[in-house]
């Protein structure tokens, strides 16, 4: 579509650096330790096992695959982030819109990409951070009573869309790169949250659904909806 993109060609994602280079070293230094308290015995290579699965692990959430669209994104929405469907249903959203709107929700579970993308084309409007509860994610009173970041984004084709991060019970951190005022794409990054959470996009009543109940999604990736 001959526009510019700020893309972000990372494969461990930015805010996983700085604790995975603080977990190496303290991995690295209790089995220098364990090595030269007990040299090559069982304990060693049990710690040297649990180490490495426990710094896997880490890898894993925080790793960030490069995705490209790749199609046309007029009226497109598409996931925000990986996980599952957990929520498509007409809701009253009283903090932003006060009427009804679409509602489709992805739960992220432990394993997920962690990192959230832009559903649409346009430009942010709106950014708010609200304090609140830490339930489980999954839980319809998640999305309106748990710490949560709303971005609020205006389509070129005169949509208003707005996009819901939730923490959950573990999820305790959210971090939010959209700024007020910024033209926004699809495939550039909208933000994190680590360990586990959700992610809800509110759309116009008339929004065709594109996915089912249960659909596991793609981040950037997967149609969720079309924009009438």
């Amino acid at each position: 579509m001959g526009r510019l993109k700020r893309l972000k060609k990372i494969r461990i994602h930015r805010e996983g650096t700085e604790i995975l280079c603080v977990f190496g070293f303290i991995f690295l230094l209790l089995n220098a330790l364990c090595f030269w308290l007990v040299g090559f015995s069982v304990p060693f290579y049990a710690l040297l096992v649990v180490s490495m699965f426990v710094f896997s692990m880490m890898l894993n959430f925080f790793r960030c695959p490069i995705r490209l669209f790749g199609q046309d994104t007029e009226k497109v929405v598409v996931a925000p982030a990986d996980g599952k469907i957990v929520v498509i249903e007409e809701v009253d959203e009283n903090e932003f819109f006060h009427d009804r709107r679409l509602m489709i929700s992805v739960f992220m579970s432990i394993t997920n990409v962690h990192a959230n993308w832009y559903p649409v084309d346009g430009v942010v409007t709106h950014v708010e951070h609200q304090d609140g509860r830490f339930m489980k994610a999954y839980l319809p009173k998640a999305s309106t009573e748990n710490e949560r970041s709303m971005i609020v984004i205006d389509t070129p084709d005169g949509h208003t869309v707005m996009t819901r991060q939730i923490a959950g019970a573990i999820a305790r951190r959210i971090v939010t790169y959209a700024t007020a005022g910024e033209d926004c794409y699809i495939d550039e990054h909208m933000g994190f949250i680590k360990y586990g959470s959700r992610v809800d996009t509110y759309l116009p009543l008339d929004s065709e659904v594109c996915v089912t109940m249960g659909q596991k999604t793609v981040g950037n990736q997967t149609i969720i909806a079309h924009l009438k």
